[in-house]
């Protein structure tokens, strides 16, 4: 089976690792057809295992060979998909549109925050075939309130995000 590995604070606040380097990683971890999909920390493999399993391989190996505590979340091809093909923002070039691929419920923890966060004007979220998508203006992600909870240590292994650009991408790369 295809799957993309989604791997959490890659290449962003010290954590500074080649995608050459991760994917030999996978490689290593027994993982077939290994290649990255931008330097974010996107890699598209091959597996007979299930995703918890390789959920489990994946951060310990991670973890061993780049000496951090790795996060990463593990997601189908058909799933991958989803997350380009149920986006209900409309692309606009004065907005960034993120999805967040994370644990199960996931999306219903990060429409709290956001429902308690005080918004820039035409900022949204909405959740999609349990998917959270949440559009922001440009130049405002990091300053935004919502995007200040993102960087909660407590929610560090339960989400990471992406431009909705990137799976458009990783969708390519299958």
């Amino acid at each position: 089976m295809k799957y993309c590995a989604f791997l959490r604070g890659v290449n962003v606040k010290g954590t500074n690792m080649k995608m050459a380097d991760v994917c030999q990683v996978f490689k290593d971890a027994g993982m077939e057809n290994v290649s990255s999909v931008l330097a974010s920390g996107n890699i598209v493999f091959g597996s007979d295992k299930n995703a918890e399993e390789l959920k489990v391989i994946l951060e310990k190996a991670m973890s061993e060979y780049f000496n951090y505590e790795a996060f990463l979340f593990v997601k189908n091809s058909e799933q991958t998909e989803l997350f380009w093909t149920q986006n209900p923002f409309e692309k606009n070039v004065d907005f960034h549109i993120y999805a967040f691929v994370g644990n199960e419920c996931v999306e219903d923890i990060l429409m709290k925050e956001f429902e308690n966060a005080t918004k820039t004007e035409n900022e949204k979220a909405e959740i999609v075939s349990n998917i959270f998508y949440w559009q922001v203006p440009k130049g405002s992600t990091l300053d935004s309130n919502f995007g200040k909870v993102l960087g909660k240590k407590s929610l560090k292994d339960q989400f990471t995000s992406r431009n909705i650009n990137t799976f458009e991408k990783i969708f390519k790369k299958f």
